[in-house]
């Protein structure tokens, strides 16, 4: 007798720009590897804009409204991966449809958001956090043990924004915009996601931050901290404008120094040996991706990177004391 087919797994994907193809993408293809009928839809602000090439291929159905006949009531897996200041609005709108909920970084633009006011108790729900995925940071995490306790924690991230996103103008998106969730300090919130994912949350921290640079944008353009821990200090630099791509956590030990580069995909130890872990940026996102389903598709209880850790690190990136 054969088997009946599985029932297909079933998402939602609110906003498909950039980062939302590259989830779709990436979860069709993990589902085909591992044999999973999918069946994706797309909830958008607008259907007849042109989609990145071939996601609409991945696609069901698309729609602007939840209450149309193509939607279903409820989905396995709902994706929020519009512009950051939307979020808020998005998650309105599927409460009570979700099994799981990927909520992409960062969870809110306002840090007076309480993620409890649209996330139900119980709701499964993880805030994105890829650099937690990639080899650089896992091989860090898996050395971090045998080194004894760091003095000292220098976090660098600098880049360009008109570079970041090719063909397109940098001052028409998200990043260049403060109403959209635009500016460094929580459009590249993962140097303090990971910081509290490794050391957990400081105990004091400070924040300047402000636009500087003659970039057409009304977003801040670098944002510097100063942090403490009880047995740590740190000091983190964020920035749109500079050139070439520089992104590093330098660890201060009494034996020497640590040194992650994530951009280069190498990890220096104190002993002055090089450890290298190069690979396509989209592999951190297929190991989230991984994660992500094995937490949807598993039993309940907070995801690595529950709601309200991700408000905790907004607050921190803001500036706001812990």
């Amino acid at each position: 007798m054969q088997k009946p087919e599985p029932r297909p797994l079933t998402a939602l994907f609110v906003g498909l720009g950039s980062i939302g193809t590259r989830h779709l993408q990436n979860l069709t293809a993990l589902c085909q590897k591992r044999g999973l009928p999918l069946q994706a839809d797309a909830l958008r602000s607008d259907a007849a804009r042109p989609l990145r090439p071939g996601a609409a291929d991945l696609l069901r159905a698309q729609f602007t409204d939840l209450t149309d006949p193509a939607a279903r009531p409820f989905y396995d897996l709902v994706f929020i991966t519009n512009p950051t200041a939307l979020h808020a609005q998005a998650l309105t709108a599927v409460r009570g449809k979700a099994g799981a909920l990927f909520l992409e970084k960062p969870i809110f633009d306002d840090p007076a958001l309480d993620p409890a006011a649209f996330i139900d108790p119980g709701q499964k729900a993880y805030v994105a956090a890829p650099m937690r995925w990639c080899g650089t940071m896992l091989a860090l995490k898996k050395a971090l043990p045998t080194l004894g306790r760091p003095y000292c924690a220098r976090v660098l991230c600098s880049s360009y924004l008109p570079e970041w996103r090719p063909g397109v103008d940098y001052r028409t998106v998200y990043s260049a915009h403060r109403d959209l969730g635009g500016g460094v300090a929580i459009d590249l919130i993962h140097e303090w996601d990971y910081l509290v994912d490794l050391f957990g949350p400081p105990a004091e921290a400070h924040c300047l931050r402000g636009t500087y640079s003659e970039l057409e944008i009304d977003s801040d353009d670098i944002a510097l901290y100063i942090a403490r821990w009880p047995r740590m200090a740190g000091e983190v630099h964020l920035d749109y404008f500079g050139r070439g791509y520089r992104r590093t956590l330098e660890l201060f030990f009494a034996d020497g120094s640590l040194l992650a580069d994530f951009g280069a995909g190498t990890l220096t130890l104190p002993n002055g040996s090089v450890q290298r872990y190069e690979e396509p940026v989209n592999r951190r996102y297929e190991r989230e991706m991984e994660y992500f389903l094995e937490y949807a598709l598993g039993p309940g209880g907070d995801s690595v990177n529950p709601p309200a850790t991700a408000a905790q690190v907004l607050r921190l990136a803001l500036g706001q004391t812990p």
